[in-house]
């Protein structure tokens, strides 16, 4: 489902009004880096221009301007000659950008353009802040396609005072529209096509890739064009790896398989989680800390809604998962032993990207989605067990938007049976 160009529009018009008079704003759509010779990885649009445009294309740009001459809301577009697109394809041209996104056809300008009219509206109209999409998830970070752009516009014009879009859209992201929470919906209900696919051809004996594939083929032929993330598929010992993603060890009898998965709709994305036996029945010990993961996330899903904050949900899920870990015989009376079985955080939030932006604790607020993913992890009981759903925080607690993927013992039983 497409965004509203309505909703778009509001989006802009409120990254504007934060922005000081004498402003311009520029967010790049991106291109994809080289892989090798005349190869290159697969593209991922930048998340906050789509959000503010709709558009997925590579070598885009939203121009944002707010001066006395008054506001502007320019887009320039990739263009290509015709024996070019014979070679590569289509390229997007302006009615088709002007309908997707809500900006008007006379404010769309071809890509070669940018930096000349830049240059004229730096001149003309006073300009004196830069704003720019300036992420970065650490000191020693790769400097992002925006962060060069932004840093070759300072060079240009040393005077600007740089600004930082990416808190302002970043907060705005947390709040999902209705058109998001369906796209999350489709995301989350292809993810469960693949997940019952793989269930229902499970056999020890067969690799993770072999049951992995079934995920695959599934979800593809239902029209998922995007994985949100790599998929983990982890049997035995590997569940108590957290991001194990080699998913080459054949399974044996008795096996529990773990599977961290998701799809992406119209970039929206799904984070699923599900341990199953890999026979279709779970032996007794992996029936108790199986049930031990999910009476936990149960509990910490109850307790969702507004006014809560994230830290509070972690806390609430490792004193239970303390609790439990007593019960099972893993750890005495000191809490803290948990963490060599159960270490790492409750969830976090999930939008257009799979560890989506806001931080890790943060208040929830009606609009919200975050996940909820409790684990225990045994590695001398080669049982690793993870359950996660997604979740949507409503006005007056939640909406487990995952609700229609099995994950109760008995229902996997029969359902593998």
């Amino acid at each position: 489902m497409s965004i509203e160009v309505e909703t778009l529009q509001a989006r802009r018009t409120k990254i504007i009004d934060t922005m000081q008079e004498g402003s311009i704003a520029v967010i790049l759509s991106g291109n994809p880096l080289a892989r090798t010779a005349d190869q290159f990885h697969e593209f991922a649009i930048w998340r906050n221009f789509f959000y503010l445009t709709n558009i997925d294309r590579t070598n885009f740009a939203l121009v944002l301007i707010k001066s006395s001459a008054g506001v502007k809301e320019l887009l320039f577009i990739d263009q290509v000659s015709e024996l070019e697109e014979k070679w590569s394809g289509h390229r997007m041209k302006k009615p088709e950008a002007s309908e997707l996104s809500g900006i008007k056809e006379a404010d769309i300008h071809g890509m070669p353009e940018l930096r000349r009219l830049l240059g004229s509206h730096m001149m003309n109209e006073g300009i004196a802040h830069g704003y720019f999409d300036l992420e970065r998830i650490s000191y020693n970070h790769l400097d992002t396609e925006q962060v060069v752009f932004a840093k070759e516009f300072q060079s240009q014009y040393p005077f600007i005072q740089l600004q930082n879009l990416y808190p302002v859209i970043a907060k705005m992201r947390q709040i999902k529209s209705c058109d998001e929470i369906e796209n999350m919906r489709t995301a989350i209900d292809k993810t469960r096509i693949g997940i019952e696919a793989m269930m229902k051809v499970s056999k020890p004996g067969m690799f993770e890739y072999e049951i992995e594939a079934h995920y695959d083929f599934a979800v593809k032929l239902g029209g998922v064009q995007e994985k949100a993330f790599h998929t983990i598929a982890a049997s035995g010992v590997n569940a108590t790896v957290l991001h194990y993603e080699t998913n080459n060890t054949q399974t044996k009898d008795d096996d529990l398989i773990l599977f961290d998965l998701g799809c992406a709709w119209n970039h929206y994305a799904a984070d699923i989680s599900r341990t199953f036996p890999v026979n279709g029945k779970f032996t007794d010990r992996q029936k108790e800390v199986y049930q031990a993961v999910l009476d936990v996330e149960n509990a910490v899903i109850h307790a969702i809604k507004p006014g809560i904050k994230m830290s509070g949900l972690n806390k609430l899920a490792k004193d239970m998962l303390a609790d439990k870990c007593r019960d099972l015989g893993l750890i005495g009376n000191n809490d803290e032993d948990v963490l060599k079985y159960y270490y790492h955080s409750i969830g976090h939030a999930l939008g257009l990207d799979t560890h989506d932006v806001g931080g890790r604790d943060f208040v929830l607020e009606p609009g919200m989605v975050i996940t909820i993913e409790p684990g225990l992890y045994i590695e001398e009981e080669a049982i690793g067990v993870r359950i996660e759903d997604d979740i949507l925080v409503t006005e007056n607690g939640n909406e487990n938007l995952s609700v229609g993927i099995i994950k109760e013992v008995e229902d996997i039983e029969a359902f593998m049976a």
